[in-house]
């Protein structure tokens, strides 16, 4: 096998490992909040939200350590030992202690982003400059899989289910456990690269990361106050509230309505896949469109807008406002409509769609407008969007339905007018670059 057969296959089990981690790790941050409403331990008082709060936040913050770790263990162990980790929070839910549900998340918090800046590590000594693109399309199109294949074992493990009992949950995170160790020893599968097939300079700059991690800090730092940065990170902030909303509290509303029969508690798993199936269309389509776009970022922005405001009303119609917080046995409210399991769906699939028409196009412009510094532009933008999706699943513990929403409506329309905005500079820069070299 010639160098870049060696470096193409290592992408795919690159893919595939994450796409085994996550299918066992989103699912369950899916299923979390629902399954420990059912727990019959009196013991135990931890709540998912609060427990996603922890993650996100210290993931944040665990970013200025990441590079060292990776640094010093090199990417292949890095994510070996993170997923390790990750294997142990789903184990966790087999049976459960409060101390040990809120450690394991501190500590799922730090893995998380020694494991992404691993990825990126390895994604990069994998790649050309004329494969990069393509590595990085197969590496979210396998990763994105997995919010079927995990929540299809759901919705049938489940289906007729209308109270989650001790073996139904250890069954479920017994069968992730093992799903998600599959995928953190898939990492030893990958081969080092032949040194002609990474381009010299890519080595060189990636030991020049290495040797200057503190001024990339303090650079990440001066690139959070830029006006290009605050504007974008209205938008950044943005796609952290509604991860929460999709990835944790949807699922847990859903579950949480009575009105849609034993059923139910299946369809967390039957809205993870919608959800998925918006998120490979948008993420496909509008991947493709960067290409060929001659309209600019800020239609597909703008459609990811509407189609956000199109979900939020008809979830506001159809799902009963205390759902989220709604005790084990669901509720007995109704919305403004009769509950319907389509318009439930639906909605997934619009959450999916809208969310990959917000982060496809902020990826594009953050890689564009930061072309120079692109490590800590994309640092601060990590750091922005976890801060906010940690604050998000913190208040979900708290707000009814209809203020979540609101508050997502409100900053999503003040982070796509700020998008608009930042998208004008851009433009701007380029036509007077554009003079400047007539």
């Amino acid at each position: 096998m010639g160098p870049e057969g060696k470096t193409l296959l290592n992408i795919i089990i690159l893919g595939f490992g994450f796409m085994f981690m996550f299918t066992a790790f989103q699912t369950c941050g899916n299923i979390e909040q629902t399954v420990i409403k059912s727990f019959n331990s009196t013991e135990f008082h931890g709540s998912g939200y609060t427990s996603m709060a922890i993650i996100y936040g210290v993931f944040s913050a665990s970013n200025l350590i990441a590079p060292s770790v990776v640094a010093v263990i090199g990417p292949q162990l890095s994510m070996f030992f993170s997923g390790l980790v990750y294997s142990g929070y789903i184990a966790m839910f087999i049976h459960p202690y409060t101390w040990s549900f809120y450690t394991a998340s501190v500590v799922v918090g730090i893995a998380a982003a020694i494991l992404w800046t691993a990825q990126g590590n390895l994604l990069t000594i994998n790649s050309t400059d004329a494969t990069i693109g393509r590595n990085s399309g197969i590496f979210w199109a396998l990763l994105q899989f997995s919010l079927f294949f995990g929540n299809m074992y759901i919705y049938f493990a489940w289906h007729g289910h209308v109270h989650i009992s001790d073996e139904d949950r250890q069954t479920v995170f017994i069968s992730l456990t093992v799903i998600s160790l599959v995928g953190s020893f898939l990492f030893f599968l990958i081969q080092k690269p032949d040194p002609e097939a990474t381009p010299s300079e890519a080595s060189e700059s990636l030991l020049q990361t290495e040797s200057t991690e503190s001024a990339s800090i303090v650079k990440a730092l001066q690139l959070s106050v830029t006006k290009e940065m605050l504007l974008l990170s209205i938008s950044i902030a943005y796609t952290g509230l509604e991860l929460t909303f999709y990835s944790g509290v949807y699922g847990t509303c859903i579950g949480a309505m009575t009105q849609f029969g034993e059923d139910a508690k299946s369809l967390i798993g039957l809205s993870g896949i919608f959800i998925g199936l918006g998120e490979i269309l948008g993420g496909g389509m509008f991947g493709m469109l960067n290409k060929c776009n001659r309209f600019g970022r800020n239609p597909v922005v703008l459609l990811g807008l509407i189609t956000h405001f199109v979900a939020f009303y008809l979830i506001f119609l159809n799902i009963a406002s205390d759902a989220p917080i709604a005790p084990e046995e669901g509720t007995h409210l109704q919305a403004y409509i009769t509950p319907s399991v389509e318009v439930a769906l639906l909605c997934s699939f619009l959450l999916g769609l809208g969310d990959s028409c917000f982060n496809t196009q902020l990826l594009s412009i953050v890689g564009f407008m930061f072309r120079e510094d692109s490590a800590p532009a994309f640092a601060v933008f990590k750091f922005v969007q976890s801060i906010t999706a940690a604050l998000a699943f913190f208040y979900s513990n708290y707000l009814l339905l209809h203020w979540q929403l609101l508050i997502m409506v409100v900053v999503g329309f003040l982070g796509t007018l700020s998008f608009l905005v930042a998208e004008w500079v851009v433009v701007s820069s380029r036509r007077d670059t554009d003079y400047d070299s007539i």
